[in-house]
């Protein structure tokens, strides 16, 4: 049996991904699946970190509609991303995949707080961790979440998985037919075309920390494994030249 390309990886999930064609909420089929491809990942010996969004239940845009604060729409965002936690949770369990969700503000009835020790010890005990309430501060995204945490547990890869796209692209594939997919990038460069991959303080701590970032398509059935297993899918953005 071929040998993995990466043995812990951090798995960036949005939120919109888990509301499935709904758009809003959480889409039971959606997460089932999910779960079934991050299964297939762990029983490979794989160890799994989650970073989740809470876009499917708040964004911070309806709070600026609102005329909200920021930072209490930020926290509405991070509380929005414990609950997505919590449902991966579950579904995990049901299927037969030891879990733990760690949030970066305290809510110790509901889960774990954040403990970078903890966490590295839970992931060579063979549980997948959940990184929920984002980075636990106002005005930076899970995104940055991801690239943080997987700096911190010493991540080999950040897996950023999309909903309907399958990489990096010059432009909006959506909108532009003549959109160019990219293989193979730096963060430098990421940052320097403005090309939407991460936000950039995310793409600036990926590089400073030399983590690679591979963009690939979601709902392709086996993605997951395929990236893990070192197959050449979607984009590949290197730490660093």
């Amino acid at each position: 049996m071929t040998e993995p390309k990466y043995k812990r990886i951090v798995l960036k999930l949005s939120g919109e991904a888990i509301a499935g064609e709904a758009g809003f909420g959480i889409d039971p089929e959606t997460i089932k699946s999910m779960v079934s491809e991050v299964k297939e990942v762990h029983e490979l010996g794989i160890e799994v970190a989650i970073v989740v969004g809470g876009g499917n239940i708040w964004r911070g845009n309806i709070g600026s509609e609102m005329g909200m604060e920021r930072a209490q729409a930020d926290y509405m965002g991070m509380l929005a991303t414990v609950m997505n936690a919590l449902a991966l949770q579950d579904v995990l369990e049901n299927n037969g995949v030891p879990t733990r969700v760690q949030t970066s503000i305290d809510m110790r009835q509901i889960a774990e707080p954040y403990i970078r020790r903890r966490a590295e010890r839970h992931l060579e005990k063979g549980r997948v961790v959940i990184f929920a309430g984002g980075t636990g501060n106002p005005y930076f995204t899970t995104d940055t979440t991801a690239a943080l945490r997987a700096a911190e547990i010493d991540a080999d890869v950040i897996l950023m998985a999309k909903n309907n796209v399958d990489g990096v692209y010059n432009a909006d594939p959506k909108l532009d037919a003549t959109a160019t997919k990219f293989e193979n990038l730096t963060h430098l460069e990421v940052i320097a075309k403005g090309l939407k991959v991460m936000d950039s303080t995310a793409s600036s701590l990926s590089m400073d920390n030399n983590i690679p970032l591979v963009v690939f398509n979601l709902n392709e059935p086996g993605n997951i494994r395929r990236v893990v297993m070192g197959e050449n899918i979607g984009t590949t953005v290197q730490g660093r030249d």
